[in-house]
């Protein structure tokens, strides 16, 4: 039960950075851009935690996994902030 629910969320992850990507793509508003980003970051995470919890469970790598969602977070945290100083 707990693999489904690792593959779903990395799908579902997948599916709303394309969709945002995708979005940005026609739109080109620059949070959709940076939300886009985000949730690859939030994949990226999610496939390494399915890696970690399923297939290779001898070796830890909670560092590893924690570091694309950290990095996605910041890099909304980024966008969101750019939005609010843009002229």
């Amino acid at each position: 039960m707990a693999t489904a629910v690792y593959i779903l969320s990395a799908v579902i992850s997948l599916a709303c950075a394309v969709l945002l990507l995708r979005s940005f793509a026609t739109n080109r508003t620059a949070l959709l851009f940076w939300a886009g980003l985000c949730f690859a970051g939030l994949t990226l995470n999610n496939v390494l935690l399915f890696i970690d919890k399923v297939v290779a469970t001898e070796v830890d790598l909670s560092t590893w996994r924690t570091l694309p969602a950290l990095g996605g977070m910041l890099l909304l945290i980024f966008g969101l902030v750019w939005e609010e100083t843009e002229p």
